[in-house]
């Protein structure tokens, strides 16, 4: 997940949008039937919209209109099914909400090159790699360049040379232009140095090992980047769809998305708008699990229990107040709740939950490294946090779920490689029998107040926190 803490919520539903005429076009997620979207977009036409994008394979296109009333009025039209904005309207006020990320907490130069290349330079902060047998794993296997990892993110800096000799160009692409695909080098690279999450998020995937700075869970294998974050830190329904259509009509084996879909932290089936949008993402999702792709995704780090009822007080987070409002079974956290997705957890180098980490019975499938500044690790630095890539080829210490998620995804990596006959759907469920057990702690209590601060159902089997269990990169390559 994006954000590594809770995010500020500054935006809100109830907001009056500005006069129509004097309005800048709002966004809108369309659903018609698969295959054939022609009356679909006619009607959208019909009743004053615009439509921007459209991807007929899954019967979903993007739809703009200066009218607030567009997606009422399309929805009685023939050939739609659903429609919402998929905004929330907002957008008629100045997006005001601060970026997702967490700013980087710290950064290590790197040590002299290694020649050898055996052992990276910066690998003994690296508390990470051990804890998966990722280090063990590596001697017998590092992964296939056949297999193509897509980083759905900020971009991954291309000239980082722990990462250049893995990124493949040719299937890179930004999204963030209303879901058009655009494969220019500067739309899907990160545009600053603030931009550096997808790049951190690459090299713990696939971080080369060549000698320099960090060594990534599968070292060998392809990288693609594309880029689903805008410059104000949004990834919006139709960014996401076109993400994942990318990766499932461009041989894309395995997806990473260490983020949630925005501006709701839950989207909620009982409301027509946020229903639309989270249908047209679940088609895609299930779209690219059509062609064989495995689907990784984080968690989230409000320490949530997913499977329970959640009381939701920063929803919708791009603009005005916010809405307090109880949900339960009918919202999901996109993608990560989607069916056929493998959620992740996080832990610390204790294997233990890391405090941010979201979690709940049934609804995490297998837990990962993704740091946790408490426990502390015996490395030359004593960060607890996961060392990886950053943009203008420097390495630094990030948290969070984001980080867990491409340590499943490098894994998933490797298996791949490792069993290249096996359909996504038999590797996911090889990686959640292969993942070790941990148990529930018998109280959680992190900040050490004596109150817990989660419940971990479950009980020795561990699966209220960690779902089948910590990843395992060594039995992935055996």
């Amino acid at each position: 997940m994006l954000a590594l803490a809770l995010l500020v919520p500054t935006g809100a539903a109830g907001a009056a949008p500005a006069p129509a005429a004097t309005a800048a076009p709002a966004h809108f997620m369309v659903v018609g039937p698969a295959g054939d979207l022609a009356r679909t977009e006619e009607s959208v036409r019909a009743v004053g919209g615009t439509v921007v994008q459209s991807w007929p394979q899954i019967g979903v296109l993007v739809a703009t209109s200066t009218d607030p009333g567009f997606a009422e009025a399309v929805r009685k039209q023939p050939g739609v099914q659903q429609a919402g904005a998929s905004r929330n309207l907002v957008e008629w006020l100045p997006p005001t909400r601060s970026t997702a990320l967490e700013p980087t907490e710290g950064t290590a130069a790197p040590a002299a090159i290694n020649a050898l290349g055996d052992t990276e330079p910066l690998e003994a902060e690296q508390w990470d790699l051990p804890l998966i047998k990722a280090d063990k794993a590596h001697l017998l296997s590092q992964g296939d360049r056949d297999v193509t990892v897509g980083v759905l993110d900020y971009g991954i800096d291309p000239e980082h040379p722990d990462l250049k000799p893995n990124l493949d160009v040719s299937k890179s692409v930004s999204c963030v232009n209303q879901g058009i695909p655009d494969q220019s080098p500067a739309a899907w690279a990160p545009q600053n140095a603030e931009q550096d999450h997808g790049t951190h998020v690459a090299g713990t995937i696939a971080a080369a090992r060549n000698g320099i700075g960090v060594a990534g869970v599968a070292p060998n294998v392809s990288l693609a980047s594309v880029r689903l974050i805008d410059d104000g830190g949004f990834i919006y329904p139709e960014y996401a769809v076109c993400g994942f259509v990318w990766a499932a009509e461009h041989g894309f084996d395995i997806t990473n998305n260490s983020y949630f879909v925005d501006p709701w932290y839950l989207w909620c089936d009982t409301d027509p708008d946020q229903k639309a949008a989270a249908e047209a993402v679940r088609r895609a999702v299930d779209y690219a699990a059509g062609r064989d792709v495995v689907n990784v995704a984080s968690a989230g780090n409000s320490n949530w229990d997913l499977s329970k009822p959640i009381l939701d007080e920063n929803s919708p987070n791009n603009g005005g107040p916010t809405q307090s409002r109880q949900t339960g079974d009918e919202c999901e956290v996109l993608p990560g709740e989607l069916d056929g997705v493998v959620n992740v957890g996080s832990t610390g180098v204790q294997s233990v939950k890391s405090y941010f980490s979201n979690y709940g019975l049934g609804s995490v499938d297998v837990t990962a490294p993704g740091g946790d500044k408490n426990q502390i690790p015996q490395t030359p630095s004593a960060n607890g946090r996961i060392l990886s890539t950053l943009p203008g080829g420097g390495w630094g210490w990030k948290q969070g779920t984001s980080m867990s998620g491409p340590h499943a995804a490098g894994v998933v990596a490797l298996l791949r490689s490792t069993h290249p006959e096996w359909k996504a759907t038999q590797v996911a469920k090889v990686l959640e029998a292969q993942a070790d057990r941990l148990p529930c702690p018998e109280v959680y209590d992190p900040d050490g107040d004596g109150e817990p601060d989660a419940v971990c159902e479950g009980g020795a089997s561990g699966a209220g926190f960690y779902g089948a269990g910590m990843i395992d990169a060594l039995d992935a390559v055996r």
